[in-house]
């Protein structure tokens, strides 16, 4: 099976979402961030820090192209993965990629519960993280919205919900139905 990659702003749920689709595929989970991370020992943060934006999405771009290579993996990119290089038409050239969609309430709601682990937007103030959240989405939705498919991740809060997305991906991954093709026996 081709690559799967999840694209989308960060806490729209890509990590939660890819564990349990993966898992329900039978594939392995491969959360970009952290394979990055495993691969230079050290974190984004630092990354970041050691060699500025650019250095970071150019090691980045070549994660990517190594996880790319891979069959059966289900890939959760970082936020801005897509936005950069020619990352999201490489994507969708290697496998189906598919964007979690969340709006400005509740992309803030998911972050200032997890503000501790999120550097960018630690220390920001409910206003300040709304204008943040709302000006990077409004950067980065064109980029977004050239994946082959589209889920409302807004809902994502439950496992029921999760669930029926994890259902919903899992159908993506099917061959097409060939009405012409002789029906397989029933195995008995």
């Amino acid at each position: 099976m081709k690559p799967i990659f999840l694209v989308g702003y960060m806490a729209a749920g890509k990590t939660t979402l890819g564990r349990r689709a993966a898992q329900f595929l039978n594939i392995e989970f491969i959360d970009l961030d952290i394979y990055i991370e495993a691969r230079y020992r050290k974190s984004v943060s630092e990354l970041f820090a050691e060699r500025g934006e650019a250095g970071f999405r150019d090691i980045e771009r070549r994660m990517l192209h190594e996880v790319a290579e891979f069959d059966n993996v289900l890939v959760a990119t970082g936020g801005g993965t897509p936005c950069f290089f020619d990352n999201m038409e490489y994507m969708r050239s290697r496998g189906v990629t598919v964007y979690l969609a969340a709006s400005v309430p509740t992309l803030c709601q998911r972050l200032s519960r997890a503000k501790g682990k999120r550097p960018l937007v630690a220390g920001k103030t409910p206003e300040e993280l709304r204008g943040y959240v709302s000006e990077m989405l409004k950067q980065r939705e064109d980029y977004y919205r050239q994946a082959d498919y589209c889920f409302n991740a807004d809902h994502y809060e439950s496992t029921d919900s999760v669930d029926e997305a994890v259902r919903r991906l899992s159908l993506l991954t099917q061959p097409p139905v060939d009405k012409d093709a002789p029906l397989s026996p029933i195995e008995e």
